[in-house]
């Protein structure tokens, strides 16, 4: 296919984590970069692709789950819960007030800006992009490089809504101290017995890409919780020990009928933490 005038592959991934789960990919072997052009190759896509959405992971290490040397994007016919979540907050850009914009309810900190017209979110997108790469907040933790080393990104994701086209812009910071070296806005430790990986595209949206690992270690968990066995003397599930003895005591009845069901919504439950974790602005009063 052609984005922006140059030749890309289209595949369906072979690992179809959703509905029509495609890759599209550039044909010259560059690296990837989240930059003016990027908006514009998203944008060429959905209007050849209405009926999808497309999106590409941050451009700097740690805060995507993807491979940065290769210029690429994923797509498909799936609506996202990021996607139904609701702008809380609207909000105006001087020089754009043809352009809605708003920050959505979402555990990460993810601006939704939307219009009739691309070139005009394009325009916002970059003015948007250049603003974060050399943001800094001190009181958030928040620095745009240390050392030379840049921190901020974004992950881009686009769609067509309608008449409409609709870009979600979610901030991105890749810093990492002696208490987080795997990254601050990355899921922190008490998290890795269910997510310890890099928060990608996919995960940004709300779609858990979890460790195949768990398959095995939920079945065992399960029996332990059910015959009421020690967790902790069972190494393939003692990590989780911690996590079950903290929501066990909220359900009276559990069985082998229930327990997967309890366990899968644990899960969830764990998984929005970690978006949360990755957040670089967290959702409280501050």
């Amino acid at each position: 296919m052609t984005i922006q005038d140059s030749k890309w592959g289209f595949q369906y991934s072979p690992y179809v984590y959703y509905n029509e789960h495609c890759i599209v990919f550039n044909s010259r072997h560059i690296p990837m970069k989240i930059e003016h052009g990027t908006f514009c190759k998203l944008f060429d896509f959905v209007k050849q692709f209405p009926h999808y959405i497309v999106g590409s992971n941050a451009d700097l290490p740690i805060v995507g789950g993807s491979i940065l040397s290769h210029d690429h994007f994923q797509g498909g016919s799936y609506e996202f819960a990021m996607a139904k979540a609701p702008v809380e907050r609207e909000f105006t850009v001087s020089g754009f007030e043809d352009v809605k914009a708003g920050i959505v309810k979402w555990p990460m900190s993810v601006m939704r800006i939307s219009g009739p017209d691309s070139s005009r979110l394009i325009a916002l997108a970059d003015k948007i992009l250049t603003s974060w790469r050399g943001y800094t907040d001190e009181d958030a933790f928040i620095f745009a490089e240390t050392n030379g080393e840049p921190h901020n990104t974004i992950t881009p994701i686009a769609r067509k809504r309608g008449e409409f086209f609709e870009l979600d812009l979610v901030l991105r910071n890749n810093i990492t101290t002696e208490e987080h070296p795997l990254g601050v806005y990355h899921p922190h430790a008490e998290l890795h017995h269910i997510k310890k990986e890099n928060i990608g595209l996919i995960e940004v949206m709300g779609l858990a890409v979890l460790p195949a690992r768990l398959k095995t270690e939920m079945e065992i968990l399960a029996d332990a919780i059910v015959n009421q066995r020690d967790i902790r003397a069972d190494e393939t599930i003692q990590k989780h020990a911690d996590w079950v003895e903290e929501f066990l005591p909220q359900y009276s009845d559990i069985s082998s009928e229930n327990v997967m069901d309890i366990l899968h919504s644990e899960i969830a439950l764990v998984f929005s933490k970690v978006l949360e974790h990755a957040g670089v602005y967290k959702r409280n009063e501050a």
